[in-house]
């Protein structure tokens, strides 16, 4: 079995590491409702993006009785 020839420095071990690192998930706050939203995204709660509405979040109401 092979075996390395000189040890790793503290320094490129912690390196190595690092690169492992989660970081935390960066949001904005939104400009209509103010809810935290992920950048480039369409918001959740109110569904607008740039000031523009783009998918509608409106509660959607279940149609008359459902014929059996």
């Amino acid at each position: 079995m092979a075996l390395p020839k000189q040890r790793h420095t503290h320094y490129r071990r912690d390196r190595a590491r690092k690169e492992l690192e989660l970081t935390p998930i960066q949001t904005k706050k939104c400009e209509q409702c103010g809810a935290a939203a992920l950048s480039h995204r369409v918001c959740p709660t109110c569904g607008t993006y740039k000031g523009r509405v783009v998918i509608d979040t409106a509660p959607k109401q279940k149609s008359a009785a459902v014929k059996a």
